[in-house]
């Protein structure tokens, strides 16, 4: 599906001000370049370091991103038409992140938390879930929605709902002192703005999960933002929480974009934790769902969750990303009363917030969705061919 109606809304709203970093994939090099959006232009900065993961481990990203002179320079609107265009036999965007280990965090808000109850419950049934949620809504969410996770009063709550057999695992998470964090898919496997993105075939359950994703250094410091699609099959871990990774790790089921917004004086954490992430999807048959995900009323701090993530427990010397959890589970019906949503092939997702752009994908299956055959060994080969592993200030991928 030719995406090219959304090139606008890509680049951030004030992007003349963002320092904005990206990859795009060049077929003259068959292979991704590290670059710098500015303005309209892009520019190669794979010189100076060939992995996003090595440039922001350094002290001077944000130098380096708005203003080294770096090498060939394209023009935005052309890597956008064709990016969203799918035209892949020109440049084009792909996910902005390439050896950063792909992290997630799960029930971080009180909604969302709710709807794992509900799943569970309904044992993956999607025609049980509405009585499921009528009754927890009514003796749950008026006690949980203030109640700070790891707390005594969390606590107490969590002594009412086991009296009244309703205490779940995801409640545990949600308002334990310890939160869900999970590793959502292998290393460079995510997919970027313009992509198709893949639930099963046999799901018939399913949704996107607005997110809000931090990128961390090696150091544990977060130092950039953009937007992600934790796409999940609600059937499956309603189901079994063991099947947590069939729920979450398929082909094209993490999508990641469109730039990296690095944090410097006119962006930082705290505007971050403010964002409020948009999600729309518009379907072939003329199915329109809107919801707002307010970063706000996460229950746990974003320092909190990347702590919990890494630290003298747990290293991670390429860095990683981390989605921050959805409140967003739609349960509009799409079809027949009761059956709520899942999605179609054809579905548009667009996911955005002002100051990180667009991040908009089409619905596929997992199975028809593009293989996935350019891992760490092919990266590898490739900067190997084009002469860059060893360069750049980080060292990281010597």
């Amino acid at each position: 599906m030719n995406l090219t109606a959304h090139a606008d809304s890509v680049p951030p709203r004030d992007a003349d001000r963002a320092t904005l970093l990206g990859r795009v994939f060049d077929p003259e090099c068959h292979g991704p370049c590290v670059v710098a959006v500015r303005g309209d232009e892009v520019v190669d900065l794979t010189e100076v370091e060939p992995t996003v993961s090595g440039l922001l481990d350094r002290p001077d990203a944000v130098e380096v991103v708005r203003g080294h002179s770096g090498g060939r320079v394209w023009r935005l609107s052309d890597l956008l038409r064709a990016t969203l265009a799918g035209d892949r036999a020109e440049p084009h965007f792909l996910a902005p992140v390439d050896l950063q280990v792909l992290k997630a965090a799960g029930v971080t808000f009180v909604r969302s938390m709710l709807e794992r109850v509900i799943e569970e419950r309904a044992d993956g049934d999607l025609r049980r879930a509405e009585a499921v949620r009528s009754k927890l809504a009514d003796l749950v969410a008026g006690r949980i929605s203030q109640v700070g996770p790891g707390t005594p009063e969390a606590e107490r709550v969590k002594e009412v709902l086991v009296q009244e057999g309703l205490w779940s695992q995801y409640l545990e998470v949600g308002i334990g002192p310890d939160p869900e964090i999970f590793t959502k898919a292998p290393v460079l496997s995510a997919v970027g703005t313009g992509a198709e993105i893949g639930v099963l075939a046999r799901s018939t359950w399913n949704n996107p999960e607005p997110e809000l994703v931090l990128a961390v250094t090696s150091r544990g410091e977060p130092v950039a933002a953009t937007l992600g699609n934790d796409v999940n099959l609600r059937d499956f871990e309603g189901r079994s929480a063991l099947l947590l990774t069939e729920a979450k790790d398929n082909n094209a089921s993490c999508a990641i974009g469109p730039f990296l917004r690095l944090f410097d004086d006119g962006f930082t954490l705290d505007d971050a934790r403010d964002l409020e992430v948009s999600l729309q999807i518009t379907g072939n048959d003329g199915f329109q769902l809107e919801g707002v995900n307010p970063v706000a009323e996460i229950s746990r701090d974003l320092q909190d969750l990347v702590g919990h993530a890494c630290g003298r427990h747990h290293q991670y010397p390429d860095g990683f990303v981390l989605f921050t959890g959805t409140m967003f589970a739609p349960t509009e019906d799409r079809d027949e009363p009761g059956q709520g949503f899942t999605h179609k092939p054809g579905d548009v997702v667009r996911i955005s917030s002002p100051a990180l752009g667009s991040l908009v994908n089409v619905v596929t299956t997992a199975e028809d969705a593009p293989d996935w055959e350019f891992g760490i060994r092919a990266l590898m080969d490739n900067l190997a061919t084009r002469g860059l592993l060893g360069r750049g200030g980080s060292g990281a991928t010597a």
